[in-house]
């Protein structure tokens, strides 16, 4: 082998165009799993477009992307082998992942564009040698996944798929949750151009396997640059000049911390965001091109900059003791609330339900956790602050389930104004104040429940129509007295709830009432011809007829049950409170598209019930 070759380390600033055209990149055994969250996918989604959308405005030339402010993505590293230039992703496997889904979701959202409007982007998602299509990122178990996602917009996930491929298709369907409306038609042409061209990365490239992973050992465990939390501790420590104070803040300051690296390493950066976005931000960047940053943003970035710029004016703290005693007061309580809400998030806690039902259907983190933390202050009791945050989860999924069942995305681009509004309203309210704040906000958004007649299953929105099965599904148990929680249909212990549709996919059994068969295909979709059964139960008899798996549905949850006549003989005193008289519930011996509409509307005064203020 050429010695100086093998010896060689080139590293370019790139483009995702040159990155990623005509490429191959082979997957490494021992990183081979994709294991980006929501929270990292909505991260990047947001960033790009927020950056993206500061540049453009309605009526710019094409060539004019050229010019539109570029975002730095990060380094990749690879090792190539000299002799065969098999190219091997040593390091940014997971952010290549995250770039291929989004270039497949832009790709399929300018399918029906005319020629002349699309963005030729397809070589940089895969190539084509002998009539053969494969992928830029080489792994056998990622391909199918990838085509379907390519092909069609959609994957089912089968029993032998792995961690990647699962999180591959959830990170897919998080794309198109969060990408904003505001990049629309008109504008999505010029958004791939500057996606792929005004995005950078700093491509590394080794000859030995040894060189690249040196070079990916520097990058991780050599780091020494000082975090925004370690630079604002400097600073607040500066300010106070009492050596016992200083050493007692210091000690505290360390113990919030190593709370919140539980959760995660970054948290303490989280927190900040948190807490200085929900009490103290009072401006936010407008969305016209070439606007500056405000408060909101300015935290985002570097919040301990905009601490020292704003400690006087927003937080009054001028002396070393006004240091002291907040730091040693308001510090920690906040600290232990949002630790609180990071822990509800993740364990149902009936005190705190909707934090939990948010964690799988809320709004972006950067609005969710100012908005938790605005309205709790020092002088709350512990059972006034739950309130206010269960309160305050309630209204975002309010919001988000509102939005969804309309067909409208709720993206940070395009709710963030609406929701630092609400932030400011609610900020500090007693909770009297802040839920009658909550009610009037509920009154005001304009996506209403009627909507609920027309929704449905598609492609796209599975999650969300299992989240709002599975919250209908306890909640008709809970009417009954059953103490059956929302986690235990959307994440139990043992086998996992499927949606199972009522007819099976047989358009010739529906023919008496439907010519098309994507008339019966909507009809089947639409959300009260849906129920949640239990993994198995769902493949054992989903393409039986109605009336031979109405027998079964009779031994399964509450909300099933109530299509079979016998549940009524058996339960007399079901349908006598006025809560369940009001849904109008009703026994199912046919089930035909008539009692489906009837169902929708069952569905529509759940919700009603489920989200009242």
């Amino acid at each position: 082998m050429n010695q100086q070759i093998e010896n060689r380390i080139e590293a370019n600033d790139t483009s995702i165009n040159s990155l990623l055209k005509g490429q191959k990149f082979y997957i490494d055994y021992f990183q081979r799993e994709y294991r980006w969250g929501e929270s990292h996918i909505k991260t990047l989604v947001e960033d790009l477009t927020n950056t993206f959308l500061k540049s453009y405005k309605d009526g710019d030339a094409p060539e004019a992307v050229g010019s539109y402010q570029s975002y730095y993505l990060g380094p990749v590293v690879f090792s190539i082998n000299p002799e065969t230039a098999k190219k091997s992703i040593i390091d940014g496997q997971q952010r290549i992942t995250s770039i291929t889904l989004l270039l497949i979701y832009l790709n399929n959202r300018q399918k029906d564009f005319d020629d002349d409007d699309k963005v030729q982007i397809a070589d940089l998602i895969f190539s084509v040698k002998h009539r053969v299509k494969s992928f830029n990122m080489t792994d056998e178990n990622r391909e199918p996944c990838l085509k379907s996602l390519f092909e069609t917009g959609d994957y089912s996930l089968q029993d032998d798929d792995d961690e990647t491929v699962e999180n591959m298709l959830n990170r897919y369907l998080d794309i198109d949750s969060c990408f904003p409306e505001e990049i629309d038609e008109k504008a999505l042409p010029f958004f791939i151009d500057w996606f792929i061209e005004n995005v950078v990365v700093i491509e590394i490239k080794a000859y030995s396997d040894e060189n690249a992973y040196t070079i990916f050992e520097t990058m991780n465990d050599r780091g020494l640059n000082l975090t925004s939390t370690e630079m604002l501790k400097g600073y607040v420590l500066s300010k106070i000049t009492d050596r016992k104070q200083r050493n007692e803040i210091n000690d505290v300051w360390k113990t919030a911390i190593q709370s919140l690296h539980q959760i995660d390493k970054n948290a303490d950066q989280s927190f900040f965001h948190a807490w200085f976005r929900g009490h103290y931000a009072n401006s936010i960047r407008p969305g016209k091109a070439g606007s500056e940053n405000q408060d909101f943003e300015l935290i985002g970035s570097r919040f301990h900059n905009w601490f020292k710029d704003n400690h006087l004016e927003l937080f009054e703290l001028e002396s070393s003791n006004d240091f002291y005693q907040f730091f040693k007061v308001q510090f920690p309580f906040y600290v232990k609330w949002y630790l609180a809400y990071k822990e509800a998030s993740k364990q149902y806690t009936p005190a705190l339900a909707h934090i939990h039902y948010v964690k799988n259907w809320g709004i972006a983190d950067s609005l969710q956790e100012p908005m938790i933390l605005a309205p709790i202050c020092v002088g709350d009791d512990e059972t006034t602050i739950k309130a206010k945050l269960n309160a305050t989860a309630k209204y975002i999924e309010t919001f988000t389930v509102r939005r969804s069942v309309n067909y409208k995305k709720f993206g940070q681009t395009a709710i963030k104004y609406t929701m630092f509004n609400i932030i400011k309203a609610v900020r500090s309210n007693e909770l009297n104040k802040l839920i009658e704040n909550y009610q009037h906000f509920a009154g005001d958004i304009p996506q209403k429940w009627d909507a609920v007649e027309q929704f449905r299953l598609h492609g796209m929105n599975r999650k969300f129509v299992k989240h709002l099965l599975c919250r209908i599904s306890s909640y008709v148990d809970g009417l009954v007295g059953k103490d059956i929680s929302y986690t235990q249909y959307f994440a139990p212990k043992g086998k996992p709830f499927e949606i199972e549709h009522i007819w099976a996919d047989k358009f010739e059994e529906h023919k008496d009432e439907f010519e098309q068969i994507t008339d019966f295909q909507t009809w089947r979709n639409n959300i009260g011809a849906l129920i949640l059964l239990p993994q198995g139960t769902n493949q054992s008899f989903n393409s039986d007829k109605y009336s031979d798996k109405r027998d079964h549905y009779i031994k399964e949850n509450t909300y099933a049950q109530t299509l079979h006549e016998k549940y009524y003989e058996k339960n007399p005193n079901f349908l006598k409170p006025e809560q369940v008289k009001a849904i109008g519930f009703k026994s199912h011996k046919d089930f035909l598209k008539d009692d489906i509409a009837e169902r929708n509307k069952v569905v529509q005064r759940i919700c009603e019930q489920i989200w009242d203020f």
